[in-house]
């Protein structure tokens, strides 16, 4: 059967809202609200990629702690096969406490970030990945098995996050075995050294016959060979809480490649996914299964 996988960290959110503000140093307030979730990343988006039917494998790190055994069910209930990386004694996942209040949000995270794989580590994932029709890329030390899978014919997307640092110099090495590559706007004009999204998606003409950029809120800019496209989003998403926006979109933009739609379909699901999830707090709150996703397509076809 036919997969999609990934490598990457797990990430725990512990989501506070209902303050008005945050407490100075020696208090405490009480919120009125509270959820224990998923956070983002990666495995955000393989999870959406299993609840709209696809099965995806992760390999990630979980230990004995109660996070862990947390994020096992949450795999578990969401078609995602998990692949442990970690045999110590600590706590290897990331735990971000987010205060959420009506005009803005505050973070701390306990954690490493990122996974550093050893030799090991590395057998394992491509154990996991050898076979997947798409693998999922991310900047790390995976890039010896992203190059492997790519000979194999694995369809490898890239997805980086912001850095400081990012240039096509830098990432060169990902960029040159990617099939696709779903930079948000500032990222892209970044990366490419250009002042403006359209030009940055020209830009990574260099790399891709197949451009995608995403343009926050407004919708997604594509370039499918010579032909220049822009998909708007939607309006009956209300934007609630933007975390885990580009996960979502690039759950149902993988969809569509992986069922063999064409780029345009493809970025209009991502659209679809990435609207979706806007609409509650938390990145993994609201989301769109198979039906209700070809649903929208149906609905909003001439977009494209």
């Amino acid at each position: 059967m036919a997969f999609i996988a990934g490598a990457g960290a797990t990430n725990i959110d512990l989501l506070y809202q209902g303050m008005e503000r945050i407490p100075d140093v020696g208090e405490e307030l009480y919120c009125k609200d509270f959820s224990l979730q998923l956070g983002g990343g990666l495995p955000a988006t393989l999870i959406n990629l299993g609840r709209l039917g696809i099965e995806t494998k992760i390999a990630t790190e979980l230990g004995n702690d109660i996070f862990s055994n947390f994020a096992r069910e949450r795999f578990a209930e969401n078609n995602v096969s998990p692949t442990n990386l970690y045999d110590g004694d600590g706590i290897p996942l990331n735990i971000t406490s987010a205060i959420i209040l009506p005009q803005d949000r505050t973070f701390f995270t306990y954690g490493k970030g990122t996974i550093e794989p050893d030799d090991k580590a590395k057998e394992m994932f491509y154990n996991i990945a050898k076979g997947s029709k798409i693998t999922m890329m991310q900047l790390g030390g995976f890039l010896d098995v992203y190059k492997k899978l790519h000979d194999e014919g694995t369809i490898l997307v890239l997805d980086t996050g912001w850095d400081d640092e990012m240039s096509f110099d830098k990432y060169n090495d990902y960029l040159e075995i990617a099939d696709y590559y779903t930079p948000n706007q500032k990222e892209a004009m970044k990366i490419s050294g250009t002042d403006n999204p359209k030009d940055a998606a020209y830009a990574l003409k260099k790399y891709f016959d197949r451009v995608v950029v995403k343009v926050d809120k407004d919708g997604c800019i594509g370039i499918d060979g010579e032909e220049y496209f822009f998909v708007k989003s939607i309006d009956e998403f209300n934007n609630v809480d933007s975390t885990g926006a580009g996960d979502a979109f690039l759950s149902g933009f993988m969809y569509g490649i992986f069922n063999g739609y064409s780029l345009k379909e493809s970025v209009l699901f991502g659209n679809f996914t990435g609207g979706k999830a806007v609409t509650a707090v938390g990145a993994l709150s609201a989301y769109l299964t198979e039906q209700e996703l070809l649903s929208l397509k149906d609905k909003y076809v001439h977009l494209i």
